[in-house]
């Protein structure tokens, strides 16, 4: 075992669901080593998500879109804050090369062979290379020498008070009231071949809000509004009497992440959203087609549901998403039902539909 460390700094520059995944790390390290000052550094877009995080003293800011010239000048500032441990969980050039030579370094085992034999070939060989656990958990790794362990907690995401007034304000400017629960979606992702189609989406969310007389919200980003806006519409003009209020671009991670704890459940894909739900303990079925168990990213079985198309033999095509389906029949999301979702989150909330 390792000696006790002073000062750590944790490099992961994004991107949303990623970041999030090294809590269960920075709250592990933190109560390991209590007198440690842990710093985070993350592209500036995403410094939100951990600089209200308990467990990180501060916070180092990389250019969104950041030259060369930012590295060197990032490599710089790392080197002369003296560091005693550099834990690099996102294993890119950009940041080995502003790692590169640390005083110590622990780097992230993405197990890259077992991925590329289980997506090009589908032969699933993780065994061999240290097993299929959860990212957070492959984040954990890194520290294990240190005699770091995960604890039971799970996933954490810190907001301040101000981020839940700012979600209730928008809230109520809808006309949904403060003790109304609400029903969540999530219906993009990054990847067009990780999105399960809107109309599903709609239809999903609208029947469980009419089962329980409960306002649909719909989260994503500013990119993301005119999707996000579509299912809106969609489901006010298949549900009546179902409101459904479309919060893409009008509100911050945070707020989203105080947006979602109002929720009876959270309908996603596989995207960071889902795990912004994860880390705020809100129930969560995902949708999940192109990418597969074994690549870490589903989420905590305490608090998630996966609903995925398992008889499929070409899955996984992916391990992140791609534009589109390889074989161009896109089978791992169509084949996917409403009423298949619809149970997992009956399921997930205890209760069945009413007649």
């Amino acid at each position: 075992m390792q000696g006790v460390l002073h000062k750590t700094l944790v490099i992961r520059l994004s991107s949303v669901g990623d970041i999030v995944l090294s809590s269960p790390l920075l709250r592990s390290l933190h109560r390991h080593f209590p007198d440690c000052q842990i710093d985070f550094l993350v592209k500036s877009e995403y410094a939100d998500l951990v600089r209200h995080n308990v467990h990180v003293a501060r916070v180092l800011e990389f250019p969104a879109h950041g030259t060369l010239g930012d590295v060197i000048r990032m490599r710089r500032t790392v080197r002369k804050s003296g560091y005693d441990l550099i834990i690099d969980i996102h294993d890119s050039l950009r940041s080995r090369l502003i790692a590169a030579g640390a005083r110590d370094l622990c780097r992230v085992n993405k197990r890259k062979i077992a991925r590329t034999l289980l997506v090009l070939f589908k032969i699933d060989c993780y065994a061999r290379f240290g097993g299929s656990p959860g990212v957070a958990e492959r984040y954990l790794e890194t520290v294990s020498r240190y005699g770091v362990r995960a604890d039971a907690g799970e996933l954490e995401l810190f907001f301040p008070q101000g981020s839940n007034r700012a979600a209730e304000a928008v809230l109520a400017s809808e006309g949904i009231t403060p003790d109304a629960p609400l029903i969540g979606v999530c219906p993009t992702s990054r990847h067009a071949n990780k999105i399960w189609p809107l109309e599903r989406f709609a239809e999903a969310a609208g029947r469980l809000a009419a089962a329980r007389s409960a306002p649909v919200v719909i989260f994503g980003a500013m990119e993301e509004r005119e999707r996000c806006n579509a299912v809106a519409d969609r489901i006010v003009r298949t549900c009546p009497g179902v409101r459904a209020v479309s919060l893409a671009g009008r509100i911050s991670l945070l707020e989203t992440a105080a947006a979602m704890d109002r929720c009876s459940i959270v309908l996603t894909n596989d995207s960071g959203l889902m795990h912004i739900a994860s880390a705020r303990s809100v129930p969560v079925v995902a949708i999940f087609g192109p990418t597969v168990r074994q690549f870490g990213f589903f989420p905590p079985g305490r608090t998630g549901t996966v609903v995925e198309h398992g008889a499929l033999s070409c899955r996984p095509c992916t391990h992140i998403g791609r534009a589109d389906c390889p074989k161009g029949h896109f089978r791992c999301m169509k084949e996917i039902s409403v009423e298949s979702v619809v149970a997992a989150a009956e399921e997930r909330m205890g209760q069945g539909m009413p007649a």
